[in-house]
């Protein structure tokens, strides 16, 4: 949270249209339920630091595999061998986003459907969709 609030402080800094939620510069806001940009919801959702040090953590795993994949295209690694350590780092991102999707039903959708938000098993079904292509 304090690093979207340092880059729209900056890009206030240099007169940029800038999304209150992601902290995308030149942000074209549009009208939504939380008035976020073209690339976010405008929604937010407060995590522990324990969840959020966990997820971090993952992604820091897939990035480090990411690299990986790079050096060995920089060294002119085996074909199988780049798409063994591809396919590895596809299954880490997907496990990421189990669990996103596990935490998400148990808190947000279940608390909204609760507060009689019915919107948001439509936009739980449109993801999921598009999880599984």
């Amino acid at each position: 949270m304090a690093a979207v609030k340092e880059k729209a402080s900056q890009a206030v800094e240099k007169e940029e249209a800038v999304c209150p939620h992601c902290a995308q510069a030149n942000a074209d806001i549009v009208e939504n339920d939380g008035g976020g940009c073209a690339r976010c919801s405008g929604k937010m959702k407060e995590r522990s630091e324990k969840e959020k040090k966990d997820l971090i953590n993952r992604l820091s795993r897939i990035e480090g595999q990411i690299r990986g994949i790079k050096r060995m295209i920089d060294e002119d690694a085996y074909c199988i061998d780049v798409l063994r350590q591809s396919t590895a780092a596809s299954a880490a991102l997907n496990s990421f986003n189990k669990v996103i999707l596990s935490r998400h039903i148990r808190t947000c959708v279940t608390e909204n459907v609760k507060n009689g938000n019915e919107e948001v098993i439509d936009e739980l079904v449109d993801t999921i969709q598009k999880l599984m292509k």
